[in-house]
């Protein structure tokens, strides 16, 4: 079976997970995905979301942005402040996740006013909302009266 543009990504993942001396089976169950999945992945059967690429990275605790790359899915040569900004914001524990994406959102907001584009190259965890609903208590923006 010929495998997928992910082999790079998967004989990186391996490398990574063998420098972190972990098993297959401990990798995949500190990213919460299945043992035969994250295999899959390794031998570039299966191109993973950027969601299981994050947990992945989080795991293993290296950049998601890398992985991003390796899988195709982020253009090297891409506006690397945006996605490392993302990626900072989506890896601060200190932050609950409804946090992390109304501050998502409030970034995207500064980055469309000031002519800077719409969607970001990579939204690891989309949000339910886009925060303009005035009814939504995640929303970055009310207006008072």
């Amino acid at each position: 079976m010929a495998s997928l543009n992910v082999g790079n990504l998967g004989e990186y993942l391996r490398e990574q997970r063998r420098n972190a001396q972990l098993s297959l089976r401990q990798l995949a169950d500190a990213a919460g995905v299945s043992n035969p999945y994250l295999s899959q992945i390794e031998r570039g059967l299966r191109k993973p979301s950027a969601e299981v690429l994050q947990q992945v990275a989080k795991a293993l605790r290296i950049s998601a942005e890398t992985l991003y790359v390796r899988a195709g899915i982020l253009d090297a040569e891409r506006d690397r402040d945006e996605v490392e900004t993302r990626a900072v914001i989506l890896a601060d524990p200190s932050l609950d996740e409804r946090q992390k994406q109304v501050l998502l959102q409030i970034y995207e907001s500064f980055r469309k006013e000031n002519g800077l584009g719409g969607e970001g190259p990579v939204r690891p965890e989309e949000s339910t909302g886009t925060g303009d609903d005035p009814g939504s208590d995640a929303g970055p923006r009310r207006t008072a009266g």
